[in-house]
């Protein structure tokens, strides 16, 4: 324990005297989840609608103001052409054409059959089937405002309740995976950096004259750098909290539990990239690219894991970052407790166990 303790505070006043570690510790994490917290959003607004009105009547012109000020169509850079309505898709000055045919009012007033024109831009399909949906809302409700007081619109009708994320932020759901990502590369990169390092400034024959074993070095190098990833995690959360507005409905902490865990499976992984290469700067490329492409691709984070071809669906059960965003969702958002994210938990602990036993066996081969 006593050797253990020594090189764990040999590595705290080698994080002291490189204010680069501080500042990719600290700084890097936050300005991370400022800059993508805003950059990523799927929030689809402002889609730019053109209006051909043929019906030209107080109907047709409230119709076309209710698009309008919905929230979610904004009139185009320039009005459609009646000749050619796809122009204005081509040319990409806006997203989709409403087309009101004649008879529009007089079917308003009887309530008879009536099919409005809409052509959408179906180049960006995420576009074009917001559009649709938010088309069918706006529609409704203007049909909706004129019905008789106790008259109905026949046919089932779908109650919905939105639950976990009532106002559809995407922020919501995006932030809380972004600190499972940020987190994973912090970790990974700051003990990437450590045995490289080592054998850079030529202090790796200290070590392997010291009366310490591989695993005491190990665990030595990795101490330090829990309570640095333990601190990032919880200014990553306030951040979140605060700026973005995240809820918190779960245990704090059952969150810092299993974050515990990430961030040792993290940084063992950063160790075992340590003892793959010979210098810093290879030692920080590589852990970059080890735990920022499969965080984000093979996660979940953005993509459905159901959606993938199956053979990617396998590889996805070897990224950490598939199990702790789940958990961390799930606490944050859903306020999930042990008995729903055991599974999670389980897969989560094996492979940290997995990634510290073979950094370790690593690093003994390599000094051995």
């Amino acid at each position: 324990m006593h050797n253990v303790i020594f090189i764990a505070r040999k590595e705290v006043s080698h994080i002291l005297r490189d204010p680069r570690s501080l500042i990719i510790a600290i700084l890097m994490p936050i300005m991370m989840t400022f800059l993508y917290g805003y950059a990523i959003n799927l929030d689809i607004k402002n889609i730019k609608l053109a209006i051909l009105d043929f019906d030209r009547t107080q109907e047709s012109r409230e119709l076309a103001s209710r698009f309008y000020n919905s929230g979610y169509f904004v009139p185009p850079g320039h009005e459609a052409d009646i000749t050619d309505p796809e122009r204005v898709l081509k040319t990409g000055a806006a997203s989709a054409v409403l087309i009101i045919k004649p008879g529009f009012s007089e079917a308003v007033a009887k309530l008879t059959k009536y099919e409005l024109g809409m052509l959408v831009d179906g180049s960006d399909a995420n576009t074009a089937a917001a559009s649709a949906s938010y088309s069918n809302i706006v529609l409704l409700n203007f049909i909706e405002d004129r019905l008789p007081e106790d008259a109905e619109i026949p046919g089932v009708k779908l109650a919905t309740r939105i639950l976990y994320n009532s106002d559809l932020k995407s922020s919501h759901f995006f932030v809380p995976g972004l600190i499972a990502m940020i987190l994973m590369m912090i970790s990974a990169l700051l003990t990437s950096v450590t045995i490289a390092r080592e054998k850079e400034t030529g202090t790796m024959e200290q070590l392997l004259t010291a009366p310490v074993t591989a695993r005491q070095v190990i665990i030595g190098k990795v101490l330090p750098y829990i309570g640095l990833a333990l601190v990032d995690a919880v200014l990553i959360i306030l951040f979140a909290l605060v700026v973005f507005g995240v809820p918190f409905v779960g245990s704090a902490a059952l969150l810092l539990f299993f974050g515990l865990i990430y961030i040792v499976a993290a940084l063992s992984l950063g160790i075992l990239i340590s003892t793959l290469v010979a210098t810093q700067q290879l030692a920080m490329m590589l852990a970059q690219l080890i735990t920022v492409l499969p965080s984000v691709m093979l996660s979940g984070y953005i993509f459905e894991i159901k959606n993938m071809p199956q053979a990617m669906q396998y590889l996805t059960y070897i990224v950490p970052a598939r199990y702790f965003i789940l958990i961390i969702r799930g606490i944050m958002l859903k306020g999930s407790d042990l008995t729903v994210l055991w599974v999670e938990g389980i897969f989560l602990v094996a492979l940290s166990a997995l990634l510290l036993f073979a950094a370790s066996k690593k690093f003994k081969l390599k000094i051995g």
